[in-house]
């Protein structure tokens, strides 16, 4: 066997562990997800009639008024949604995503949660935080468990609405229809509770610390990058670049623009560090919604 014959079975070899592994730790989130959102719903929100946003919001209420299994509608409802997501996303996210809504109606159908609470004010704090968690590990695990995100999207390609218009959109149709059929006391819980599941959803999908990435202009860039590597223990990256135009007038001399990640609890620390260096240094900060590899996590010398 040559040398190259060799690298690629090895390439396919490591190929096909990530892969095994990606779908061991989906089937994982996605199982928790699922058991997640069968107690929320079943301890918390459908045996006092509560509701929520969304997809999962449009189950409730139809199960409410109707009074048709809440298993049944949860996978009518999302049908259409799964469809969509098969034209629009992916057929693996497709199949993923029938799967869990499967799997969650017959959880809904064949486990019995015990009711946790009568309080009106916890069902919906955290009757919306375990069902949050629940659409939150799905998605880390590649599917959804409620078709809002995928009606969102499809309908943000066809119209001039972004994402989170139709999403509003919807949730305020929910809202409105069940404070006309039912009372308007049910439809401000359902705002609550959907409103806690949804930064819950935030929450489990975007991790425990929210990044902000900084890009610094300095002619100090040196000390700068000697600043973050030592005394905030951050990796850096050096990027080549040229002035222009700032407060100085036209300027034409190359520098290095210092690129670094930090957390929303380091990022003051960083902007003291750099006024101390440079106070008229231009820095950029932009939110991060999920960082791999790199030196993410802080060196064990640092001070």
């Amino acid at each position: 066997m040559s040398s190259q014959e060799r690298l690629t079975k090895l390439h396919l070899l490591r190929v096909r562990r990530i892969n095994f592994e990606r779908t061991i730790k989906d089937g994982f989130f996605i199982s928790a997800g699922i058991a997640s959102a069968g107690f929320g719903l079943k301890g918390f929100l459908l045996p006092n009639k509560f509701l929520d946003g969304g997809v999962m919001g449009i189950s409730l209420l139809a199960n409410v008024i109707t009074g048709v299994n809440l298993s049944i509608l949860v996978f009518l409802i999302n049908l259409p949604f799964i469809i969509i997501a098969y034209t629009q996303v992916s057929k693996k996210f497709a199949l993923k995503t029938l799967i869990a809504i499967f799997l969650l109606a017959l959880v809904l159908e064949v486990f019995d949660f015990p009711t946790v609470t009568s309080d009106k004010l916890l069902i919906s704090v955290f009757g919306g935080f375990f069902l949050g968690a629940g659409i939150g590990l799905s998605i880390r695990g590649g599917s959804v468990i409620d078709g809002t995100e995928v009606l969102a999207i499809y309908s943000s390609r066809k119209t001039t609405l972004t994402v989170g218009d139709v999403i509003l959109l919807l949730n305020i149709i929910i809202f409105s229809v069940a404070a006309y059929l039912i009372n308007i006391e049910t439809a401000l819980y359902a705002i609550l509770t959907y409103l806690v599941a949804s930064k819950t959803v935030d929450f489990v999908v975007h991790g425990i610390e929210e990044y902000t990435s900084v890009m610094i202009v300095s002619e100090k860039s040196e000390e700068i990058k000697d600043a973050i590597i030592n005394k905030l223990g951050r990796g850096v990256t050096v990027l080549k670049g040229k002035s222009g135009f700032g407060k100085k007038g036209h300027r034409s001399f190359d520098v290095d623009v210092i690129y670094s990640v930090v957390t929303r609890l380091e990022l003051q620390r960083l902007k003291t560090e750099i006024t101390k260096i440079d106070p008229e240094a231009f820095v950029v900060q932009n939110s991060v919604n999920d960082i791999k590899g790199g030196m993410i996590k802080k060196r064990p010398f640092q001070e």
